[in-house]
Formats: structure tokens, C-alpha cells, sequence
């Protein structure tokens, strides 16, 4: 019989339907199940310890922080009012939360009220102006997570502020913010505006903002202060009582005009702005110096990538192999940011100061990530050496800057 016959003969003594109906009689049941695929998981493991092995023989290269005198403590230092040191979490946000607090430090002194201020209203909204200019601009202006600090009172003049109780700008649950996919969801949004030229700004912004919303939670339009409501620019008004047009941005190169207002060109400083008042590095150095002594707080921002830096160490200086102190100049200054050695990475709050062997060091409030890693946690000790040669630009109270302005009025006049 071949193997055709026999599967006939099978058949034959089947009932019809037999088949279906002992397969009717076990029912597979559908479950939920973790998936597992252990080989993977042993790959993965392997090149996980192969990456992990290479990364441990990389080293980078840094001052010895021991041969440093350095303060030994905050306490050490004489400072001015300012609220405790924030962490801006996985995020870009450290121009706002330096400006941010800067501007806190300012209303303390100016009306004795101690507020805290929300960073994440001032974010959402410069996000939204972003890509209001990306729309005008098609494409061709820089969407990134950072900004500068005259960004701060931009956005607070148009939207207004609130306090940090009415926005936090975390969503129910979570601890820190953290901002990778809601930045990667708005740039991959832009650029596939660009891709398909789809130049609406009502549509562009009304999508930006749903995604805002949808990471961020949706701002208030009204705020209640003392029993009060009142929206956010009533609030900044009526409240806080601060003239935003009292500050000035100050920065030093050589690439500009002294004593001009110019354009700091930076990627951050997005919208162009040429409100910066370039002065010489002395001048530079000495608003700084003569603000702090007097009581004032000053914000400031530049490059934090130095080997002089490091965050369990907790301080900042510039070291002899890199640069002596007295050879720290305006030629030294421009050289690094015109070679791109400096870069403008960083906002951070200088909130006091103290002398150690005839070093002035200042205690920075510092709302990054490597702040947290010392005994001083929150704070930086930064020697003058550093702020000389990496810090780039400052903003402070006019009052303080009162003789550079006039001498900006005066070559006006020449002009």
C-alpha cells in the first residue's frame, strides 16, 4: 500500500468532522506574558561588560583639587539673601534657574518679600516663542533646550510669572524633571514642519503647546495671591513690584566694540539679541566684585568643561598648567572663545564671597547635576581666576553698572 492509499484508508475510518470536534474540545487560552529571549539578554550582557570595561580604562584629565586651599564651607562665605539651591533634573534648564533665582535674590532686596518662582512657567514659554521664530524663520533658527538669562524677563513681560506653587511643571507622581523625550518630541515636530514646508504658526504653535501641555501640564491664567486672583502679569505687576528695565546684561571680548551695546553670539542667544554691554575684562571683573561686596547677587554664565572643575571637588580654578593667574587677559579670554575651548554651556547665581591667602573665591548656587556631589551640596566655590578667564556674561542691577553706562551714552555721542 503506498503512503497515498493509506492516508485514504485513514480518512475512511473517520466520522466526518472528527478532527474539528477533537480540536474543539481543547480551547487554547490567551495569558499575558513578560517576553523573554535569554541569549539576547546574554549578548546584551556581554557587550554591556565589554562597553563598561573600555569606559573604565577612560580617564579625564583634571587639576589635583589637594594642593587647592580652598574654603573649607559655605559658611565661610558673606553672603546675600537667596532661596535654597534647586536641581533642574535631566534637563537644559539652567539659564532660568539661575536667572530665575537672581531675580528672587532682587525682590528680597528691594521689598523684603521671600518668594519662589516658578522656572518651569518661564520654560514653557520661551519653548513656545522658539518655535514661534522657527515658524518666522524657516528652520533657520536654533531650537535647542538652552537660552540666556535676559531670556527670563523677555518672557516675563509678555506672559507674566507665577509663583512656583501654582507651576511646577511636573506631572502627578513625578519627582524630577525630566525633559529627553518631551525635547526630542519637539524637535522631531520642527523639523518635520521644515521637511514638509508647512509654514502655519497658529498650527505649529497650537501642536508645540499640546505637547507642552502633555509633559508639562498646562500653565494657569490666574494665579490666587493673598486672596487675590489675578493673572501673571498682574502678579509680576502688582506683587513682586520689579521693573524689569532696571537690569543689564555685561559681557567682555574683544571681538566687540568697548563700551557698545552688541549682539553676544552664542547659539543660546537665539533671538539675537544686542542688548549686551561689552566692557573690558577689568571692568568686567570689577561690576562683579563691587556688586557682591555691596550686597547684591549677580548671575553669570559661561564654560563649566574645565579640568579645573569637578563636582566632588566642589570648586573651580583655573590651573598653572593651563594658564598662570597673571597671564589671565582680555588676548586670553578671546583666544579660548574664538577657538571654542570656551563655550557658553552654563547659567549659574553668584550669591557671595570670601578671600582665602589673597585668592577672592565666590560661592555659585548651582542648579546642575555635579552640585549635588560635594559636602557644600548646591554650591560651587569658583576662585576669581576662573570667572576671569571662563565666564562670559553677567547680569546685574544698573545701579551697578551706573559708570559703564555712562560711558556707553558717551560714545553715543560721538557717534
Amino acid at each position: 500500500m503506498n503512503r497515498w492509499m493509506l492516508a485514504a484508508a485513514c480518512l475512511a475510518v473517520l466520522p466526518a468532522g472528527a478532527g474539528l470536534a477533537q480540536q474543539d474540545a481543547h480551547r487554547d487560552r490567551a495569558v499575558f506574558q513578560q517576553p523573554k529571549n535569554e541569549f539576547l539578554d546574554e549578548l546584551e550582557h556581554g557587550a554591556d561588560a565589554f562597553i563598561k570595561k573600555e569606559n573604565l580604562a577612560q580617564r579625564q584629565l583634571r587639576v589635583d583639587f589637594g594642593g587647592i586651599k580652598a574654603p573649607a564651607s559655605a559658611g565661610e562665605f558673606t553672603t546675600s539673601w537667596h532661596t535654597p539651591p534647586l536641581s533642574q533634573g535631566l534637563s537644559g534648564m539652567c539659564w532660568c534657574f539661575s536667572t530665575t533665582s537672581f531675580y528672587e535674590s532682587e525682590i528680597h532686596r528691594l521689598t523684603g518679600r521671600d518668594v519662589k518662582l516658578s522656572e518651569l512657567y518661564t520654560v514653557y514659554w520661551e519653548y513656545v516663542e522658539k518655535a514661534r521664530r522657527f515658524v518666522k524663520e524657516r528652520g533657520n533658527s536654533a531650537f535647542g533646550e538652552g537660552s540666556e538669562a535676559n531670556a527670563v524677563p523677555r518672557i516675563w513681560k509678555q506672559y507674566g510669572i507665577v509663583p512656583a506653587s501654582a507651576y511646577s511643571g511636573l506631572l502627578p507622581g513625578q519627582k524630577v524633571h525630566d525633559h529627553r523625550v518631551l525635547f526630542s518630541e519637539l524637535q522631531a515636530y520642527l523639523l518635520s514642519v521644515k521637511a514638509g514646508n508647512a509654514w502655519n504658526e497658529e498650527e505649529v504653535v497650537r501642536t508645540v503647546r499640546s505637547i507642552l501641555n502633555r509633559y508639562l501640564g498646562e500653565p494657569p491664567a490666574a494665579v490666587t495671591v493673598e486672596g487675590r486672583s489675578m493673572n501673571p502679569r498682574e502678579y509680576l505687576g502688582s506683587v513682586l513690584r520689579l521693573n524689569l528695565e532696571d537690569y543689564v546684561e555685561v559681557m567682555s571680548l574683544m571681538e566687540k566694540p568697548y563700551f557698545r551695546m552688541v549682539e553676544y553670539e552664542v547659539p543660546d542667544n537665539w533671538w539675537h539679541s544686542t542688548d549686551y554691554l561689552n566692557v573690558p575684562l577689568d571692568d568686567f571683573m570689577g561690576v562683579l566684585k563691587n556688586s557682591i561686596r555691596k550686597g547684591y547677587t549677580v548671575c553669570i554664565g559661561g564654560d563649566t568643561s574645565e579640568p579645573g572643575l569637578e563636582g566632588h571637588a566642589g570648586i573651580a580654578v583655573i590651573p598653572t598648567f593651563d594658564i598662570p593667574a597673571a597671564f589671565i587677559d582680555e588676548s586670553a579670554r578671546q583666544f579660548r572663545f574664538t577657538n571654542k575651548t570656551t563655550t557658553d554651556d552654563h547659567g549659574i547665581h553668584v550669591v557671595g564671597c570670601t578671600t582665602v591667602e589673597g585668592s577672592d573665591w565666590f560661592l555659585i548656587k548651582d542648579s546642575g547635576s555635579g552640585s549635588r556631589n560635594n559636602a557644600h551640596r548646591g554650591y560651587y566655590f569658583y576662585r576669581e581666576d576662573y570667572i576671569k578667564l571662563k565666564m562670559m556674561g553677567l547680569t546685574v542691577h544698573r545701579d551697578m553698572a551706573s559708570d559703564l553706562l555712562k560711558k556707553v551714552a558717551a560714545e553715543q555721542q560721538k557717534n
